[in-house]
């Protein structure tokens, strides 16, 4: 589908504007909104965030997500389309989203993650690719104190920083599986 040259420059103008602009919770939200991306409630965009420029309408962020400074979300390549950040979801900065993902409710993503698969529900998620790491508690909030989420933190892998294995891996999986309960 080809774009229009009006919709495009608008687009590009309000990108540029909602990068630089204050406003976390509110003016960068409006200018997105604008653009056609579908935001939820309560929603936070850090500083030099770049939502699909020419397909802002293929990107949905639910209620009270964080979406950390200079991630990119890119919501079209040939024939994958769109990404849904449910609520809650928290994404660290420099984190890049390709299409076709769906970011959990709750789910963690770590900074500088490059996210080309789905991520569950209440998963944290790191690397390139993101791969899961641990299942949270709680999800990481406002009024979620750090030490309150990483209490409730459950790795998925043993070794992580002297970890035990945590109850998301299944006893009967092979080892490498990555099958999670």
């Amino acid at each position: 589908m080809k774009e229009n040259a009006f919709r495009g420059i608008k687009n590009r103008v309000l990108q540029h504007l909602a990068r630089i602009m204050p406003g976390a919770r509110t003016l960068r939200v409006r200018l997105h909104r604008l653009r056609g991306v579908q935001i939820g409630e309560g929603v936070w965009i850090g500083y030099d965030v770049i939502l699909d420029t020419s397909r802002p309408h293929q990107i949905t962020i639910e209620d009270r997500a964080s979406i950390g400074m200079r991630v990119t979300i890119i919501a079209h390549f040939r024939e994958l389309q769109g990404v849904k950040i449910e609520q809650d979801a928290f994404i660290g900065p420099g984190v890049i989203i390709l299409p076709n993902v769906v970011v959990g409710r709750g789910a963690v993503v770590t900074a500088g993650s490059v996210v080309t698969r789905s991520v569950p529900p209440m998963t944290v998620v790191q690397g390139n690719p993101a791969i899961p790491i641990a299942k949270c508690g709680v999800a990481m909030g406002d009024r979620t104190t750090i030490k309150e989420f990483s209490r409730k933190l459950r790795p998925l892998t043993p070794g992580v920083a002297g970890a035990k294995p945590g109850p998301a891996l299944q006893p009967d999986a092979e080892p490498g599986s990555g099958e999670l309960k």
